[in-house]
């Protein structure tokens, strides 16, 4: 069993200083990354260029000392993996070639297909192994089924993920065969990052909260609970992290409903609450707004505080609510691990 503290906590001990990561550690925000960004040439290029992406993804490592990386890659990979056209407008975020109808469904590659195009994040996470640091732990991921097929449907990114419901009322069959495909591509995705050196895995539901009712059981569990059993019949000691941004109440009895390991909170989640309510049935992670990375000082240090104290009682990875953004400082990341690490000092 690994020593490491990351996958001490997601294994359920409670320990004196939380691990400590950030969504989206590898990004825009540091200056070493733009670099790295304008020698690829474009966003896919340095997805698909390992090297380069096994660089980004140690950049925050080397400068913060972090306690895990997370693999360097895009949720729509395994969308371009599985036939549709994929590109990245600058300012602006994914297009992807629409998949909304059944017909346009039925045209998609077969799930075990998908490894032709997804090999080179496979080498990306075999080059981490090799690199990073004993003590960091390494995470990779991909987004679950229904936030992939609302960028799929759409073709982008659309604020209430509108066109995903449409089709959900006009073919709710087309539909459910869509997450199907997804949900069989995504357990090879992972079970291939897994083998290629990923300690853990994280499934990324960045929409899960514009699901209600039997929606949110069909299209954010439903798909997660079967990820999470076929990942653990193959690999039964790899921890899974889910997020199911934005899920409010339904977080509770999330990790029991799936299978997870370890549930990630947004940042509108009340750690008390949360502390009561969900980190009873195992680990959670989270939830510091991303805005305090932004603005700093006095705020960030109570804020952090908060989190660490009310978390515990339990086993908890500290991390923002969601991914850090661009015009985030440095300087206030640093600060955040130091507040994390000295709370309960």
């Amino acid at each position: 069993m690994s020593d490491k503290t990351m996958l001490r906590a997601l294994r359920g001990e409670v320990l004196p200083v939380p691990p400590v990561w950030m969504m989206r550690q590898a990004g825009r925000y540091l200056p070493e990354y733009r670099a790295v960004r304008a020698r690829a040439g474009d966003f896919l290029s340095l997805c698909y260029t390992p090297e380069l992406a096994a660089e980004v993804t140690l950049q925050p490592i080397r400068r913060f000392g972090f306690d895990a990386a997370i693999l360097f890659a895009d949720i729509l990979l395994i969308a371009q993996a599985l036939g549709p056209r994929l590109w990245f407008e600058e300012g602006e975020g994914p297009r992807l070639a629409p998949v909304g109808s059944a017909a346009d469904v039925a045209r998609l590659r077969p799930a075990a297909s998908v490894h032709a195009t997804l090999a080179p994040v496979y080498e990306t996470l075999r080059i981490l192994a090799r690199e990073l640091p004993r003590d960091v732990t390494l995470i990779g991921f991909a987004g679950a089924p229904w936030t992939v097929a609302t960028y799929m449907v759409a073709g982008r990114g659309t604020p209430g993920q509108e066109p995903a419901h449409a089709m959900i009322a006009a073919d709710r069959s087309a539909f459910a065969a869509l997450i199907d495909r997804l949900t069989e591509a995504t357990v090879l995705y992972l079970s291939a990052q897994i083998e290629a050196g990923a300690e853990v895995v994280k499934l990324f539901d960045s929409w899960a909260g514009s699901l209600r009712g039997r929606d949110f059981d069909d299209f954010a569990l439903a798909p997660v609970r079967r990820i999470i059993a076929a990942l653990k019949a193959r690999h039964p000691a790899v921890p899974v992290i889910a997020f199911p941004r934005g899920a409010g109440a339904r977080y509770a009895g999330f990790a029991r409903a799936t299978g997870a390991d370890c549930v990630a909170l947004d940042q509108a989640v009340d750690p008390g609450w949360a502390a009561r309510e969900v980190q009873v049935d195992g680990c959670v992670q989270g939830n510091l707004d991303p805005g305090h990375m932004v603005s700093g000082g006095p705020a960030l240090i109570e804020a952090t505080r908060r989190i660490v104290e009310a978390f515990a009682g339990g086993p908890h990875v500290f991390n923002l609510g969601h991914g850090i953004t661009p015009d985030a400082d440095p300087a206030h990341v640093a600060l955040m691990i130091e507040t994390v690490r000295s709370a309960r000092g």
